[in-house]
């Protein structure tokens, strides 16, 4: 059965951006942009503070008629989401996700910032699994 773990070893890793809350939206903007992600979690050196997400700038910046230049990060970032754990399952994620109305959560383990999953993440575990038992039973069928 998949779990957090499984996600991040196939995804290679515990790969994740992050953005100082003090930075501006824009900075924020260009860093999702130049690497093709949705999210970006915002920590410091000491820790991590909440995710800030393409639905925070257009819902808290654009709808707002705020500025991406001049508005902080930690103004308008997601904070206090649920936090998953390296071993929750696949079901817990997606039903969190759902329960939450969230596309990425946090995985923390032993106080630590690991990673994060996305909804994305998700999708491509639920169809590698079902790959992998196509292909058993087809192995199986044919004997």
């Amino acid at each position: 059965m998949s779990n957090v773990a499984t996600i991040f070893a196939r995804k290679g890793g515990f790969n994740h951006l992050t953005i100082d809350p003090e930075s501006t939206v824009l900075e924020a903007l260009q860093m999702m942009a130049n690497h093709n992600v949705g999210s970006i979690v915002v920590h410091d050196a000491d820790r991590y503070y909440g995710i800030f997400t393409e639905r925070n700038y257009s819902r808290n910046v654009i709808l707002k008629n705020r500025h991406s230049s001049d508005t902080q990060v930690k103004e308008v970032m997601t904070v206090n989401l649920p936090q998953l754990k390296m071993l929750d399952s696949l079901e817990h994620c997606m039903q969190m996700m759902s329960d939450y109305n969230m596309q990425y959560l946090p995985v923390i383990d032993d106080g630590q910032m690991i990673g994060v999953i996305s909804i994305k993440d998700l999708i491509r575990e639920q169809v590698h699994q079902q790959k992998e038992l196509v292909n058993h039973l087809q192995n199986y069928i044919q004997g």
